[in-house]
């Protein structure tokens, strides 16, 4: 009995060693620079920046339309989300991030074109690239995303998805490598950590172009144009809410101090430029409003994307509290002064938040102000005319190149839906269904 209990132990013990034996070895093929910590965070961010398309991007533009084109940005949002999945695997994600050789400073090489030199061993810093090339792409799909909420309610779904194929390889990926691939605004020093001119301005500055070059909806400004669904909008802005979470913290590209500030910072953010706004609409109107503190919480939100990797909470409090009263006030003039016809506010909550978000980063990042960045290097004055540079150059490039995609579009198969088509709502003579088919009582 004794030496069959003996003879297990050594068994036993042996087995364990050849187990310790083999993972030891498995762990010595181990790149030292992979983490396994990073890597799980990146993929559950990933998941987030998703989530905030699909469905929290979609859920809330389609509550702010009118009940006939509900289904046109639900539609519209899945399939922008399908077409630069595709298109990022082909070439974008190597135009953004890949070696562009002599070129480098514009935009990025071949080098990564379809993916084929992206492995499974193949690392990007401490996390595998396809991870991170994956959560790249869910800033490419929300960016064309939110420019349609410029011109929802009259616009030729042919025409949404031309547009989306043409402007993110003429404005995402080239602005996107400027900042982040090791273009031109990186070699200054122009600080964006989460897309701040990649995403919101971009995406602000094209949709009040589009709004200029597609012009107004029928009946606007007299005609009330009220969100049909408060409850999907707000059930999509929270969904936003919990994304960003992932878009900013997962700037952060590992799982550290700097994520859990940002996520920190961000939600401090939210907070405060929904109080602003609602405080604001108070102010005005002798009341709050649903529709007022979630389209505070999104200022809030694009406002200190830039800043959220370099600032501390207060700073985040401070630029909440600025975008909700800024923002707020861009939107009545847009709309109530210049008349300009942006269906859903995209360029005075996305494009100003992001500009003044922008700049106010070189502020908040000064360590004066509660910052992160080395006080004996870091001179506001030179960060901030950076940051100038490169809210002008974003700017000026998507403006322009989103006016000749408009205009050529136009031209080739036409922007605007009939006018007929308009009246009856683009989810029946566009896909011949209804968002609600409530007819009780029938068979």
């Amino acid at each position: 009995m004794v030496m069959a209990i003996g003879r297990g132990l050594v068994a036993g013990l042996g087995g364990i060693l050849i187990l310790f034996g083999a993972s030891a070895a498995g762990a010595a093929t181990v790149d030292p620079h992979f983490s396994a910590a990073d890597t799980a965070w990146l993929l559950t961010a990933t998941a987030l920046v998703l989530f905030m398309t699909m469905p929290g991007l979609a859920l809330f533009y389609g509550g702010l339309v009118r009940t006939k084109n509900v289904l046109s940005l639900l539609m519209q949002c899945f399939a922008i989300a399908c077409l630069v999945s595709i298109l990022w695997v082909a070439l974008l994600y190597s135009l953004a991030f890949g070696d562009g050789g002599n070129w480098q400073a514009g935009i990025g090489g071949l080098d990564r074109l379809f993916h084929t030199a992206v492995g499974v061993d193949t690392l990007k810093g401490s996390i595998p690239e396809s991870v991170f090339s994956m959560f790249q792409l869910t800033f490419a799909i929300i960016t064309p995303a939110l420019v349609i909420g410029g011109f929802a309610e009259r616009t030729r779904f042919s025409a949404v998805l031309l547009f989306t194929l043409l402007w993110s390889f003429l404005v995402y990926a080239p602005v996107c490598h400027w900042v982040w691939g090791g273009g031109w605004l990186a070699s200054l020093g122009f600080m964006d950590f989460a897309g701040g001119s990649v995403v919101h301005i971009n995406a602000g500055i094209a949709s009040l172009v589009a709004a200029l070059v597609i012009g107004k909806r029928k009946g606007f400004p007299t005609t009330l144009m009220l969100p049909h669904n408060m409850t999907m909008a707000f059930s999509g802005a929270a969904m936003l809410w919990v994304g960003w979470f992932g878009f900013n913290g997962g700037s952060a590209l590992a799982a550290n101090g700097s994520a859990g500030m940002a996520i920190l910072v961000t939600h401090m953010g939210a907070a405060a430029g929904s109080l602003a706004w609602m405080g604001m609409e108070w102010i005005r109107h002798g009341k709050p409003s649903i529709l007022g503190i979630i389209t505070g919480m999104v200022a809030g939100l694009g406002t200190v994307t830039p800043a959220s990797g370099f600032i501390g909470p207060l700073g985040g409090v401070a630029i909440g509290l600025i975008a909700g009263v800024v923002c707020y006030r861009a939107t009545q003039i847009v709309k109530q002064k210049w008349h300009i016809d942006d269906s859903l506010d995209v360029f005075p909550v996305h494009g100003v938040g992001g500009i003044i978000g922008t700049l106010l980063t070189a502020i908040f990042a000064a360590p004066a102000f509660g910052g992160f960045s080395d006080p004996s290097s870091y001179s506001l004055l030179h960060q901030l005319w950076v940051q100038l540079i490169g809210v002008v150059a974003t700017m000026l490039w998507c403006g322009g190149w989103s006016y000749l995609i408009f205009k050529g579009l136009d031209i080739l198969v036409g922007l605007r839906v009939p006018v007929d088509h308009e009246s009856e709502g683009l989810d029946l003579a566009g896909y011949d269904e209804r968002g609600y088919n409530l007819d009780f009582g029938r068979s």
